[in-house]
């Protein structure tokens, strides 16, 4: 395990918080906060200001480091470059579960690596998607697009509301299904004139846990 991980673990130990009550406090996702804990992720500046506050311990202790002075700059290793980001329209959330109403909000944006080739992002709702790898909370990027090859994760609206699955289209048999990643949750299926009713917005390029 990651000596970072480590002590982040030891420092929610010692708080003497449940995860749950940890994310009232700090206003982060229980998925982020689960990567984080799992050493899936490790926080971005904004997540480790507010647990370094909400768990009274330095940042450059949560960093890996036993006194500033340790901490090292990017800008004295070679071969190291700074990413560069664009931001993300972030029109609210989409439902991994039972599909449910997107909000849209236009004046949010998320920012990320301008590697990801996406039109807007969505946040995660539920769990229906956890096998993917996606969780509540997750940013979801979106490319507009209005078809995906089977077996592609795509965010699907359905009589106005939206959600995010894979999606596997049968035009032959006049036959759409859309699966979950969570056994607990059936296949949506839809058939003949219930098409009609089914547009999809866009395909799933990208996701990230750590943005609160």
């Amino acid at each position: 395990m990651d000596e970072r991980t480590k002590r982040l673990r030891q420092a929610v130990d010692d708080s003497g918080y449940s995860q749950t009550r940890l994310c009232e406090i700090t206003g982060i996702t229980k998925g982020a906060l689960s990567s984080y804990l799992s050493g899936r992720y490790f926080p971005k500046q904004q997540a480790l200001d507010k647990l370094s506050e909400a768990l009274k311990v330095p940042i450059f202790w949560l960093m890996g480091y036993d006194s500033e002075d340790d901490k090292i700059s990017i800008d004295n290793i070679p071969n190291i470059y700074p990413i560069e980001l664009k931001r993300f329209p972030l029109l609210g959330e989409i439902a991994c579960g039972e599909p449910r109403f997107a909000s849209e909000d236009r004046e949010s944006y998320v920012e990320a690596s301008t590697d990801i080739q996406a039109d807007f992002c969505l946040k995660a709702k539920g769990d229906s998607m956890i096998n993917a790898r996606i969780q509540d909370g997750d940013i979801v990027f979106i490319r507009e697009q209005p078809s995906v090859y089977n077996g592609e994760i795509a965010a699907v609206v359905i009589d106005d509301e939206a959600t995010l699955k894979r999606v596997f289209y049968y035009p032959e048999k006049d036959l759409f299904i859309l699966k979950a990643e969570n056994p607990k949750y059936d296949d949506l299926v839809y058939s003949k004139s219930e098409l009609d009713n089914i547009r999809i917005l866009g395909k799933a390029i990208a996701f990230q846990s750590d943005v609160i």
